[in-house]
């Protein structure tokens, strides 16, 4: 008889009912999608301006899609007491990796390796600054150029950042909005930075009135 997981069913069980609750608070939904189907492996690479962007890009994926997809998270942050560490493993399963950058690209290469997907943010830390986007990483061009057969899928989260400002732990009551766009590819010798400031221009594209955006 297999071995029972507790951790592991409690941790579904607190998913479905964090996934109800987001719902309900938000009104999350998706708003656009360039996605193609099926269940490829991806890396959704997204705008970041609170905690609480992963548990939205969660939240409008399929169960099927969710079960393959591992959001990068910090490790100090989600390890810092139990109950955040319930939560990054039993619940969203998340890849844990250092900010102090040792062994984090590793670790997000293995788990392309095994076939999982992920969700980063290449802006590294949250925007509070006033421009929509902060410059871009260069971890996503390393993915990219280590794993051409992931599709990199550009991520917009509209309106957390009046939903969960800096340090509230409860959302607000208005309602957001997530935008998926089209696989971008890396180009043949494409330079690190022409490739980031295609994905960066690629999320701001997906931003309602983008034409209204203001340059990162």
């Amino acid at each position: 008889m297999p071995k029972i997981n507790v951790g592991q069913m409690v941790g579904f069980v607190v998913g479905q009912a964090l996934l109800a609750f987001v719902r309900l608070s938000t009104g999350v939904h998706l708003r656009e999608s360039g996605l193609p189907p099926g269940l490829t492996q991806r890396v959704y690479f997204s705008n970041h301006t609170s905690i609480g962007d992963f548990i939205l890009i969660w939240a409008v994926m399929s169960p099927e899609l969710r079960r393959t997809t591992r959001t990068v998270a910090a490790e100090d942050y989600w390890t810092s007491s139990a109950l955040r560490r319930f939560l990054a493993l039993n619940v969203f399963n998340a890849l844990l990796i250092s900010r102090c950058g040792q062994g984090g690209a590793q670790r997000m290469t293995e788990a392309l390796r095994r076939g999982e997907s992920l969700i980063i943010f290449p802006e590294g830390t949250r925007n509070t600054s006033a421009a929509w986007l902060t410059p871009f990483k260069s971890g996503l061009y390393h993915l990219a150029c280590e794993h051409p057969q992931v599709q990199f899928i550009p991520v917009w989260i509209d309106n957390l950042r009046n939903v969960m400002p800096k340090g509230a732990w409860l959302p607000l009551p208005l309602v957001c909005s997530v935008g998926m766009g089209a696989p971008l590819p890396l180009r043949p010798s494409e330079p690190t930075l022409a490739f980031l400031e295609r994905a960066q221009e690629a999320v701001l594209a997906l931003k309602p009135d983008s034409q209204a955006a203001v340059p990162c």
